[in-house]
């Protein structure tokens, strides 16, 4: 297999120990964003231009009112969808022609003569683009991140003390993975070549393989994250009206998933996602508050938890440390709710390629994830103190009496629809542009084929979602399973491991040997190749960081192979006591 130049420790067939050939393409407006003969030296020398110039660009004064609200002229609805940030109405223009769906480079129609662009059309084109303040991303990384409701049931499972000490870990150790996104997004975007994914990363880091493992990864992720929603409404709407079968509740919101997904753009879904977040905020008061003034949903604990409840039912009991009750399995599937509750850094990239000066990321990435980490520890000790081992997850469809209930069954609908609906498309977009469309040659989605296309796939991958999930016959389960498969990766295991890559990479170079890329002539020059320069550039300074990194990045691998082996150990426990899947007319609470 052909190596890819960003992957060149390991000797690139084009470079000699003189120096390498000169790309056949110097124009970044006719390159593809992921094309193999770019070195990552040139990333480098890129990304420190754009940086610099990034620096002069004037800091708008908000107004903390703007951290509540949509900003109206932030470029935000783009990242929030998925969409290319490099297609706005201003680079067309520059262009003068069309983009193309799957790198937002421009395309001369076929009948057409060459277009010529200039490399300051494209840098104008680039930076126009980047719109959104530090402001708006800190409204992103919270909407996306914030899901408090499987708080309560993992301190169940856990218990006060280890349960808060690893959300306190968990979310420590997801602020700095954010930070390790953040540092390579710095080395590696430029207006030359915009980073628009986290596929990007690892593209840049290690190549075209490491790329299309991240994509599969990232599809699958998003493929039960719809089926999660599904479920969860499906378990809510059977609470409301236990006379409709189970399974056609699930169904019902598996159609609305099909309705919802042929939105192919979701700008509009700005304001939207941000009623969410309010949504959000009010049925967590709900849920305190009427479980401060009620007892437990029985009921519903006896089933999701095979719990006993008598009669006459046992007082609500919480346990310092892990309580008797819970295997140590049921324990690890605890934990993989806080591994599912930090989960988003996979959007990470496509949140700071909008914006104005990507150096403000950090303030954005401190402050979600300080509000975050206090919010889900605030709901969680409070339910599960007045819950016990009642709590069930997620935690507001343990409310009693049955109007509170099916009001935040209600409100949940609508906060859990619009977020399947944005995972859902950007999960086809992100399926089909980089394996239907890169690896299989199906047209673009913007042609009249691929919007076809997109009105078939949307009910297939609704329809796969709900019997992957429906399959799993408890809720934490499922949660557990994909927390442990897929977002445990983009937010403990890939971060140390690409930033490893990066940094060796970096710190391999010897600008005082003449080593590096030369803009004049296109050139990258290296002295030796393989493991000798990889092992150089480990050693080369801060050994030390890059060895924690290493050390990261196996613990987070052990705990990936534990939480997939304790939640498939609880899968077969529901399936051995009766528990019912999504295909069952009895509902699971």
């Amino acid at each position: 297999m052909a190596q890819s130049a960003a992957l060149s420790l390991e000797g690139d067939p084009r470079m000699s120990a003189s120096g390498p050939g000169m790309a056949e393409l110097s124009s970044p407006a006719l390159r593809n964003l992921h094309d193999p003969s770019v070195t990552i030296e040139e990333y480098f020398y890129r990304a420190k231009i754009t940086r610099e110039e990034q620096r002069s660009i004037p800091t708008i004064k908000s107004p903390a009112r703007k951290l509540l609200s949509f900003g109206k002229h932030d470029a935000v609805s783009s990242v929030v969808t998925g969409s290319d940030p490099t297609k706005s109405e201003t680079s067309t223009k520059v262009l003068g022609t069309a983009t193309d769906e799957k790198t937002g480079e421009p395309e001369a129609p076929a009948t057409a003569a060459p277009v010529v662009v200039t490399e300051d059309e494209w840098l104008q084109a680039a930076r126009a683009a980047r719109t959104a303040t530090w402001g708006s991303i800190f409204y992103l990384i919270t909407t996306d991140i914030l899901g408090p409701y499987s708080v309560p049931w993992a301190l169940a499972q856990m218990g006060y003390g280890p349960g808060i000490a690893l959300y306190t870990v968990f979310g420590a150790l997801a602020g700095y993975t954010g930070w390790q996104i953040w540092q390579m997004f710095l080395k590696l975007d430029s207006d030359h070549y915009p980073m628009k994914t986290f596929g990007d990363i690892a593209f840049r880091a290690y190549g075209r393989v490491a790329r299309h493992v991240v994509n599969v990864l990232q599809v699958i992720q998003l493929i039960f994250n719809v089926g999660v929603i599904i479920i969860q409404n499906g378990q809510g709407l059977y609470q409301i009206n236990s006379n409709i079968c189970y399974i056609v509740c699930c169904v019902i919101w598996t159609v609305c998933g099909f309705v919802i997904g042929q939105v192919r753009t979701l700008q509009k879904y700005g304001w939207i996602a941000n009623c969410a977040v309010w949504l959000n905020v009010t049925v967590m008061i709900l849920t305190m508050a009427v479980v401060t003034h009620s007892h437990p949903n029985y009921e519903a604990a006896a089933k999701s938890n095979g719990v006993n409840i008598g009669p006459p039912a046992p007082p609500a009991m919480t346990t310092a440390g892990p309580p008797a009750t819970v295997e140590f399995s049921g324990q690890v599937v605890g934990l993989m709710q806080a591994v599912y509750s930090y989960g988003g850094a996979m959007l990470y990239c496509e949140f700071m390629s909008e914006m104005r000066k990507p150096f403000d990321f950090w303030k954005a990435l401190v402050i979600a994830e300080t509000f975050i980490y206090v919010v889900y520890l605030f709901f969680g000790i409070y339910v599960y103190s007045f819950q016990g081992q009642y709590t069930i997850n997620p935690a507001q469809q343990g409310m009693f009496p049955h109007a509170a209930l099916t009001a935040g069954n209600i409100l949940a609908f609508v906060t859990a629809l619009i977020a399947a609906g944005l995972y859902g498309n950007i999960g086809i977009k992100v399926m089909y542009q980089n394996i239907f469309q890169e690896l299989l040659g199906l047209p673009q989605l913007t042609t009249r084929a691929g919007k076809l296309l997109w009105i078939g796939i949307v009910p297939i991958y609704w329809g796969v979602a709900f019997i992957l999930a429906a399959a799993i016959p408890q809720f934490s389960a499922l949660s557990g399973l994909v927390a442990a498969l897929c977002i445990l990766q983009f937010t403990y295991t890939f971060p140390p491991l690409l930033m490893l890559g990066v940094q060796v990479q970096y710190d391999a170079i010897r600008p005082d040997q003449g080593e590096g890329f030369n803009p004049a002539t296109g050139e990258t020059i290296r002295h030796d190749h393989g493991m000798k320069r990889w092992m150089r550039g480990f050693f080369a300074r801060r050994w030390y960081i890059k060895l924690w990194n290493v050390i990261f990045f196996l613990g987070a691998l052990v705990t990936c192979v534990l939480g997939t082996y304790s939640s498939i150990r609880l899968m077969i426990d529901a399936y051995a006591s009766g528990s019912s899947t999504a295909f069952s007319c009895v509902g699971p609470v």
